[in-house]
């Protein structure tokens, strides 16, 4: 059974490779829709190519986009507009977040790269009363019902990627140019570590090998 998953895991990388697309970014909209219509300050960790950023700008007074890799920070103000309300800034989760309170924090396939429960307590500490909390992240598979919802995306996967690109082949997002990590920590480590730093957070295994957190600060 192990060799001939890791046969279609092979051939689906092989697909993607082709057809790509982006599933932090399938997530955009989610996000969107578990915040106000309009809002203050924003933080977006792991900000990437921007993607995600340009989308809060545009309900935000501001957005603080902070992203540790240089290169792909560099390509995100490239592909900014200079009106646009961002800041896009190299550094670390957990030691370069710009000061102050954020009405708005958000994180996709980015939390996994630090100490997951230290960059949770930073996350709380920046958020403003009233303020939401969102994280799209990633974990290790390991009980049942996780491979099952793998082996459940693995068709869905195929899909998505010969929709989203009308069935031709394509090039590699900007977005999907940034490093990757692998997760170590599995969905059940990640809710009870959760928990402990943000009492009350919701958290959902999703499609994509994805799951999220959303928390609101009293």
């Amino acid at each position: 059974m192990t060799t001939l998953l890791s046969r279609v895991i092979r051939a689906l990388d092989r697909f993607h490779a082709v057809y790509p697309w982006d599933h932090n970014a399938h997530y955009h909209r989610w996000i969107l829709r578990q915040l106000p219509g309009r809002f203050g300050e924003a933080l977006d960790v792991g900000s990437g190519s921007g993607d995600l950023a340009r989308l809060l700008a545009a309900r935000a007074r501001s957005v603080q986009a902070l992203d540790v890799d240089p290169t792909i920070v560099t390509r995100a103000r490239e592909l900014t507009a200079p009106t646009a309300p961002i800041t896009f800034t190299v550094g670390d989760a957990l030691t370069d977040i710009p000061p102050g309170l954020y009405d708005v924090i958000t994180c996709v396939a980015a939390v996994h790269h630090v100490p997951f429960s230290d960059a949770l307590a930073r996350f709380r500490e920046h958020l403003a009363p009233g303020g939401t909390l969102v994280v799209v992240g990633v974990s290790r598979a390991q009980s049942p019902g996780d491979h099952l919802l793998g082996a459940a995306a693995i068709p869905m996967n195929a899909a998505m990627a010969w929709i989203k690109n009308k069935g031709r082949k394509a090039s590699r997002p900007v977005s999907m140019t940034a490093p990757t990590r692998p997760a170590v920590m599995s969905f059940s480590e990640i809710v009870g570590e959760a928990r402990q730093v943000l009492p009350g957070a919701r958290l959902r295994r999703r499609l994509f090998w994805r799951y999220t957190l959303v928390w609101q600060q009293s």
